[in-house]
């Protein structure tokens, strides 16, 4: 229960989320009967609904409703009563019971309101195109055009200037922010002795060059904003593909945000589709959930930060945009005639295949729908498209400062609280080639994320910008940290992952083969052959490593005994790494029993390379080609044949080994080097995953939940996953025998950057004695776990 303790403060006043569609079903009504008095500039008896917040605050006699407590709040007595004196609205006819009813229920469940949302006239409109603002003069000689806007956005608005962040706390943010890891002890150590000028600089740099952390952190970010997963609704039928492969290999080789863009929104190759492929629902659907709206939903959400849910029912009730407009993007997509459904409803009209902002052009309604979207994403990524790059630099400052320039993210028709410093922003990137580390780097290098994390006051106003405030760590920082600390980190990632990066020692000089050169066409199923060869060498290898594919099923054998029996999986075949066991001085034999499965003619093709490394020569490569040789005859379970096969044939290289291109990219690296360690990111989400807040990502997810719920909170403080990891942790630990000050010391460095104070070492030192036992070492590991200092990125 201490974890239940520690969380259940955390819980929020974040809008709770009921049954009721604020959208759909609350806004008329307020609208109907409440806008002549209280809405836009009409504030009768004091009192305003335009926004949650006025609403909230009252009247000039206080306050008239309260979250949760529909049967205390003086607006529904109101509604409700009978005296006409007292009853609201005064005139007119009444409100029906059924509206009544909804507004009760709303209030109960917390009165949950569209983010950006008014009913007042919102003057703002955002610019399209880019703007290039002037930079204020340099102050105190902090001449970083971030610290430059900021200061003079501070000198404004009367903002304190946050203090600056020390060398410990800064490298432990820096990390976790671009890598999503803890620091290294020693890291930490030899970055706080060091005493050059320019060591932070180095820091970043060195931290952005980390291309698989950088990667396996941010591929979170990106999944829960493609919605992209590795199991759940859509994957097991086909009613949805993943781009899991594509996306690494796109993070990893830091792939300029345009093409990035591009390849999504007019996929070159299959393996970035399934983003617009969107989900394939079972059963009927209402039309807003149909694959041609959730792209039109989806890709304004992703690059746009604009809202279509509303606008793919009914012209918007919370922003400006019209069922028409939001149906135009969707007939872009479309592959056949799609008719417009107000409230899923036909209307007997047909959508016409349009851009939103045909300031800078428009897409041709007649073309094919490839040429469609090759024209919507040289749209999208128009020079002049100033949103797109607004967009996603308001999302990196949101990720690293804790809130956006614009928020929420996702109101990019909201006015920023500084417009020159998100212009800024948005033309760098441009200027610097959609260089999306260039933009963080740009960020993390001013003095104002270089700061002391703010805490914002009861009343303060939350759109003012003060500094960067404390960010509750991701589901997968939290989980990649507690393996870190405990060691229990999975031994391997999610088949869809193809971690590593590809590079010339990487490429295979393998090729595919089989019995014919026609069999990457098509085989019978149930198709067996025998694909064998000999390797003769001087000495015992000091280790052997092999990465192979089998299309459909391959077990392998080396010198009459099995290594590895592989069989295709759901999502394709995949690329594995063994170690290539039983190798001797002198001959060895390598024999590969391969089936071809399936319910029908299908390829089939067999991919391996093995690398041997020997104490007194080069290594040696492995490869299948035309060496290798062939025979129908089956060996017995050990591989072994009771009569050496006369028909041995040469294997053939197939024909068309570009059917399995996008598989070959989940090879693992040959190298005999250990990986790096599993990231959470890499595997499917489970229950202490889920528990903290990562989605199932059958929505867009732009902004996680700040706040803990209650729910969350009770199934950490009894979940068997979590006091497993510590356990087993504490035993590793108590294996060490590290003396209990060591013990204290590697336990904060690792987990919170720092040493434990004099007062923390006594303390603990006395509870855990000379000679701590797992059970200490347990308790010792969820006291850190329960600290803010360890649960937050401050």
């Amino acid at each position: 229960m201490m974890f239940l303790r520690y969380f259940l403060p955390l819980l929020g006043a974040s809008a709770a989320f009921g049954d009721v569609d604020f959208a759909h079903q609350v806004v008329p009504v307020l609208k109907e009967h409440c806008a002549k008095c209280h809405m836009d500039t009409a504030k009768k008896g004091g009192f305003s609904m335009n926004t949650r917040e006025s609403l909230l605050a009252g009247s000039e006699n206080g306050a008239v409703v309260e979250p949760g407590k529909a049967d205390e709040s003086l607006l529904l007595e109101s509604v409700l009563s009978d005296d006409k004196s007292d009853r609201m609205p005064p005139k007119g006819p009444r409100v029906p019971a059924d509206q009544a009813e909804i507004l009760k229920k709303w209030i109960d469940e917390g009165m949950a309101w569209e983010p950006g949302f008014t009913f007042g006239k919102d003057a703002y409109e955002p610019p399209l195109k880019p703007r290039r603002p002037e930079l204020p003069p340099i102050a105190e000689g902090r001449e970083h055009p971030v610290d430059r806007l900021v200061d003079a956005y501070f000198a404004d608005n009367k903002v304190t200037r946050p203090q600056p962040l020390g060398d410990a706390a800064f490298i432990r943010r820096l990390t976790l922010d671009l890598t999503g890891l803890l620091p290294a002890p020693d890291a930490i150590d030899a970055f706080v002795a060091d005493t050059s000028a320019d060591k932070r600089e180095k820091l970043i740099a060195a931290t952005l060059a980390r291309d698989t952390d950088y990667a396996e952190h941010w591929l979170s970010f990106w999944n829960d904003l493609l919605r992209n997963d590795y199991q759940g609704t859509g994957y097991i039928d086909g009613g949805r593909k993943p781009i899991t492969g594509w996306l690494y290999q796109s993070l990893l080789s830091n792939k300029p945000y345009d093409q990035f863009a591009r390849e999504l929104l007019a996929p070159p190759t299959p393996d970035s589709r399934g983003f617009i492929d969107g989900i394939q629902w079972r059963g009927s659907v209402n039309a807003s959930q149909v694959r041609e709206i959730q792209f039109s939903q989806s890709i304004s959400q992703t690059f746009l930060g604009l809202n279509m849910k509303c606008a793919s029912c009914h012209d918007s009730f919370v922003d400006r945009w019209k069922l028409d407009e939001a149906y135009g993007l969707a007939a872009i997509y479309a592959e056949r005639p799609l008719e417009i459904a107000r409230c899923d409803k036909p209307t007997g009209r047909m959508a016409k295949a349009g851009w939103i902002f045909p300031e800078l052009g428009e897409v041709d309604a007649n073309a094919p729908q490839p040429e469609r979207l090759k024209q919507l994403a040289g749209l999208m990524t128009h020079p002049e498209n100033g949103r797109f790059t607004r967009t996603i630099v308001n999302r990196l400052w949101h990720r690293l400062m804790g809130r956006g320039i614009v928020h929420p993210v996702d109101a990019m028709d909201t006015q920023p609280w500084d417009e020159d410093l998100l212009d800024y922003l948005a033309v760098r990137l441009a200027d610097d080639g959609y260089d999306l580390k260039k933009a963080l780097s740009l960020i993390v290098s001013s003095r104002i994320y270089q700061s002391q994390p703010v805490a914002t006051a009861e009343n303060a106003d939350p759109t003012v910008f003060r500094g960067p405030l404390a960010k509750r760590m991701s589901a997968e920082q939290f989980v990649d940290a507690v393996w870190t600390l405990t060691g229990t980190a999975p031994a391997k990632a999610n088949n869809a992952v193809p971690r590593g990066k590809p590079d010339g020692s990487s490429v295979l000089k393998a090729r595919w083969i089989w019995s014919e050169a026609s069999a990457s066409s098509a085989v019978p199923d149930n198709h067996a052959i025998v694909l064998g060869t000999e390797v003769t060498l001087p000495s015992t290898p000091l280790s052997a490593r092999a990465v192979f594919i089998a299309d459909n099923e391959a077990e392998i054998f080396v010198n009459g005994r099995s290594v590895v029996r592989e069989t295709i999986q759901p999502e394709g075949p995949r690329g594995l790494a063994i170690n290539l066991d039983h190798l001797r001085a002198g001959k060895n034999s390598i024999i590969v029993v391969a089936r071809n499965g399936g319910s029908g003619p299908n390829p089939a093709g067999f991919l391996f390379e093995g690398r041997i490394e020997l104490p007194d020569a080069k290594p040696l490569t492995i490869a299948t080609d035309s060496s290798w040789k062939w025979t129908p005859t089956l060996p017995d379970a050990q591989g072994r044949f009771s009569r050496p096969p006369t028909d041995w044939k040469p294997a053939q290289e197939l024909a068309n080994p570009g059917v399995w291109d996008r598989f070959v990219a989940t090879m693992p690296p040959l190298a005999a080097d250990p990986q790096p360690m599993v990231r959470a990111s890499l595997v499917a989400a489970d229950l202490l995953m889920r528990a903290l807040g990562r989605p199932n990502r059958e929505q867009i997810v732009s902004m996680r939940p700040d706040n803990i719920t209650t729910l969350e909170a009770i199934d950490l403080a009894n979940g068997e996953q979590l006091a497993g990891l510590l356990k087993k942790g504490a035993a590793a630990l108590s294996r060490e025998q590290k003396a209990t000050p060591e013990l204290i010391d590697h336990v904060f460095l690792r987990a919170l950057g720092r040493r434990a104070t004099a007062a923390e070492r006594n303390g603990l030192g006395s509870t855990l004695g000379q000679r701590p036992t797992p059970q200490a070492i347990e308790d010792l590991l969820w006291m850190v776990l329960l600290l803010p200092e360890f649960q937050f990125v401050r």
